[in-house]
């Protein structure tokens, strides 16, 4: 039976200009090179400037997905921004992407999931082109998670940077098979009882301040492995596909060790994994479109190929979809 697939037309990124690696870190705080690529598999991340807000970095890498798509603004109906450090409490960031691409049509929102935002967008936008009420739609992951820490916390400062990604999603018609080029499933999940394992103290319906990032790392990490496996799993269900089928496996770039015990949890070959947290850090909904661009353009990357994306953030929130490249 025929269905609408929403397909990838375009890929893009952004990284702030200003580079931060260990050594940098070094003079910052009490660690080490070696003790955070021991603990994390991260050796640089890219922080913000002054002028670099969270929309600046999301209109960048979204001019370079329309780019890659050989579209313009006229072209997209949707724009769903993957933020949790958006420019203001309102308007949405969004919005400011939309109109700094020189969008004035359509519409435009943020999503708020933390680092399984990215995946949370791209199941919305598929669900609105799906249903004919939008033809193509630009999904972005940006943040700046450097304005949200306490860069005298070694825990947790070491830990993230900030960037952007885009996609491009177009609804084309599709067989309705596993076959078919674009997003064949997405699964969501979220439990609310885990709020103190990983959260920012502050918001402006609680302290009317912007908090910093808290986290109980050991917590996370044993939640992060245990929880993907069901979303995953799920969707090589709902397709009738499997692991050894998966030509690329794109999980969020939070940390190499969870990455590492994820992939082998689901048995899937390790040179099928897609790492790219030991150049960027932890950069929240920014970390799968940032990685899927980068083994897009080394050539890891290629049309037909089958392509799993994953993630878990505060929340806690998981998810995963299943795309055909």
């Amino acid at each position: 039976m025929k269905r609408t697939r929403s397909i990838v037309r375009g890929i893009g990124s952004y990284l702030p200009r200003r580079k931060l690696t260990n050594q940098d870190l070094e003079k910052l705080v009490d660690t080490s090179h070696d003790w955070i690529v021991q603990r994390t598999g991260i050796e640089a991340r890219h922080i913000a400037e002054d002028d670099e807000t969270t929309s600046v970095l999301g209109i960048k890498a979204a001019e370079a997905a329309l780019a890659d798509a050989g579209l313009t603004a006229n072209d997209i109906d949707l724009v769903i921004c993957a933020t949790s450090t958006p420019d203001y409490t309102f308007p949405s960031t969004a919005t400011m992407i939309q109109t700094g691409i020189g969008m004035t049509h359509g519409a435009a929102f943020d999503l708020q999931a933390v680092c399984t935002g990215f995946v949370y967008a791209v199941a919305t936008a598929d669900k609105f082109l799906q249903s004919g009420s939008h033809k193509r739609a630009l999904v972005v992951g940006a943040e700046t998670f450097s304005r949200i820490l306490d860069w005298n916390d070694r825990t947790t400062c070491v830990l993230f940077g900030d960037g952007a990604g885009a996609l491009v999603l177009e609804a084309q018609e599709g067989e309705g098979t596993s076959a078919d080029r674009g997003v064949l499933t997405s699964h969501l999940r979220s439990d609310g009882r885990y709020r103190d394992k990983l959260y920012v103290d502050g918001g402006p319906g609680s302290t009317k301040t912007t908090g910093v990032l808290k986290m109980e790392g050991r917590e996370v990490f044993k939640f992060a492995v245990g929880m993907v496996a069901d979303v995953v799993q799920d969707a090589f269900k709902a397709t009738g596909t499997s692991a050894e089928e998966l030509d690329w496996f794109v999980p969020h770039q939070a940390n190499r060790r969870i990455i590492t015990a994820s992939a082998d949890k689901l048995g899937i070959a390790q040179e099928k994994v897609v790492i790219t947290v030991n150049k960027h850090g932890n950069t929240s909904a920014a970390s799968i479109p940032l990685a899927l661009d980068a083994a897009r353009k080394d050539g890891r990357i290629k049309d037909g190929d089958l392509v799993m994306i994953e993630a878990i953030g505060g929340g806690f929130t998981w998810g995963s979809a299943l795309i055909r490249w």
